[in-house]
């Protein structure tokens, strides 16, 4: 990408789900995630582009909004204030903190995608996208990994958005992200070559749409 920056990428955060039960839709839920730098807002925003009756869920987020970042494009800034009614109020599938920052999923859009029939792309971490499969339990789970290390911290510089020492922190979680990707996603795409890879998350999200 560098990737749009809905990265919610950090194995230390605090994680609290928000109760919920998923109904019966006619949407299918895809969850993509990877270390931070990886790529994968790149693919999710060409994926939407490329396959038919997509929807890319836009996180909220208490963070500051970046530079070349765009409101309701990138992230929902909202405050802590707004994040808080918006938890409270049960409108967030699953939310976490991540490097002192609040990130969610918003609820009724996905609700309402779903039930469009839309197949709705949820660009989450690890800990977030445990928590969406826990609710929607036929979520296809799909983990991009970047073809070496040396390559993600390459990316990670080239991408410059954040200051070093959040940098270093995102790569040192890359390796625990990677082995718990193992356990929960079912799909693991390497993003060596960016249309390869999109190539590769398409067959797979068109082959769940047949099922």
């Amino acid at each position: 990408m560098p990737d749009r920056p809905n990265q919610r990428t950090g194995s230390k955060r605090k994680v609290t789900p928000e109760p919920h039960h998923a109904k019966h839709s006619a949407g299918r839920v895809v969850v993509i995630s990877g270390p931070s730098g990886v790529g994968k807002s790149s693919i999710c925003k060409q994926l939407v582009n490329r396959l038919r009756d997509c929807y890319l869920s836009v996180s909220v987020t208490t963070r500051s909004k970046g530079l070349n970042e765009i409101n309701g494009r990138d992230y929902r800034f909202v405050s802590k204030q707004e994040f808080a009614r918006q938890r409270d109020a049960s409108g967030l599938l699953e939310y976490a903190e991540v490097f002192g920052n609040l990130y969610g999923t918003p609820k009724a859009d996905v609700e309402q995608a779903l039930k469009a029939g839309k197949t709705v792309i949820l660009e989450i971490d690890v800990e977030g996208a445990k928590q969406i499969k826990a609710k929607y339990p036929d979520a296809k789970m799909i983990f991009i990994l970047p073809p070496s290390q040396r390559e993600l911290w390459q990316r990670m510089n080239l991408r410059a958005r954040e200051d070093a020492g959040t940098a270093e922190r995102r790569l040192d979680s890359a390796d625990d992200e990677i082995a718990a990707a193992w356990q929960y996603y079912n799909h693991m795409v390497i993003n060596d070559d960016l249309q390869q890879a999109v190539a590769e998350a398409a067959q797979i999200i068109q082959t769940n749409q047949r099922r």
